[in-house]
């Protein structure tokens, strides 16, 4: 246990990391991180470095690991099984794909095309930005490893009742014609080499890296801002754990930005760290990840608005019990 705890906080939450920053900042830039603005700079530093070195180490991995599986392939997984087990499968490979919401769309329209059912494709949907294996690892570097693997559990829970039930109400006709008009080739996947596999594992990591540093910048300078800045008696009264509303406003905040989940992390800690319940953190996060304007704007165009409110009720009343549910039992897994 003592093994495992050491290399938690040496290889996760990188111990040894926050303690350079610190010498950094206060040797090289005479700071106290106990001050504002020495706070906000080891803040910053440390969790940008942090962030980016386990991102691209968990998207190296996955993307690998993910080469064997080409969207191809998937569907045709997929295409073995129905009903609830489907929709297992679609939310369980939805945690393999590391990509934001808008990108898995063009995956929804393909595997859509193929013949799978929509409700299988939701599933996925909902799973592959919000639940995926480096955001997991993530989530136990920033809180612990009890909260992360809670949080996966019930975002696959939220996946694969989301996709049962818009099975079960028979929406297909709610998608737009154009979507089950699309013709997908049937061909058989070039067999790739280790070497090919490891180029298109550095491809993966570059591509995504180009695509979320930017929100991952805002989101810890955000952070900072928060954890450092902003008095804790600001933060209790618009969001503490006491407030009735506080997990229906972060949800509603979250729905108009669009971040990735690297993004959103440090906000959701310095929120945790300011004595905001951890429901309400997450319940953020999933916001912005699962029904960011941007993504819904783009399913729009291959579903009718009747589907579209629906998927997006689903997913908004998920976040909420499952906000509530975290911040009134959240406290046992801290």
């Amino acid at each position: 246990m003592f093994i495992f705890q050491w290399l938690n906080n040496q290889l996760l939450k990188m111990d040894w990391l926050y303690d350079l920053i610190k010498m950094l900042v206060e040797n090289v830039f005479g700071l106290s991180i106990s001050d504002p603005l020495g706070g906000s700079l080891h803040f910053f530093i440390y969790d940008v470095i942090k962030i980016f070195i386990l991102l691209s180490v968990l998207i190296f991995s996955i993307s690998y690991i993910q080469s064997f599986f080409p969207p191809e392939r998937t569907r045709k997984i997929l295409g073995r099984f129905n009903g609830i087990t489907a929709n297992i499968l679609g939310a369980l490979l939805g945690t393999i794909t590391p990509f934001c919401s808008c990108s898995s769309i063009p995956l929804f329209i393909g595997f859509t095309s193929a013949g799978l059912p929509i409700g299988v494709t939701f599933s996925f949907l909902i799973s592959s930005p919000l639940v995926d294996l480096a955001s997991v690892l993530l989530l136990a570097s920033i809180f612990n490893w009890r909260i992360a693997i809670a949080y996966v559990i019930v975002g696959l829970i939220l996946a694969v009742i989301g996709g049962s039930l818009i099975s079960k109400l028979k929406l297909e006709k709610y998608v737009e014609p154009f979507v089950f008009g699309n013709k997908v080739m049937d061909v058989e996947q070039e067999k790739l080499t280790v070497k090919d596999r490891l180029d298109f594992s550095k491809e993966q990591v570059l591509e995504i890296i180009n695509k979320v540093w930017l929100y991952i910048l805002i989101g810890v300078g955000i952070g900072a801002a928060i954890h450092n800045w902003i008095p804790e008696s600001v933060i209790s009264a618009l969001l503490g754990q006491d407030k009735w509303y506080s997990v229906l406003l972060a949800t509603a905040v979250g729905i108009p930005m669009y971040a990735d989940i690297f993004g959103t992390l440090p906000i959701a800690e310095a929120l945790v760290l300011k004595g905001v319940g951890i429901g309400t953190a997450l319940a953020f996060m999933m916001a912005v990840t699962a029904l960011s304007l941007p993504s819904m704007i783009l399913l729009k165009k291959v579903v009718k608005t009747r589907l579209l409110v629906i998927f997006a009720g689903i997913v908004t009343a998920g976040i909420l019990i499952i906000g509530y549910t975290f911040n009134a039992f959240g406290h046992l897994l801290l």
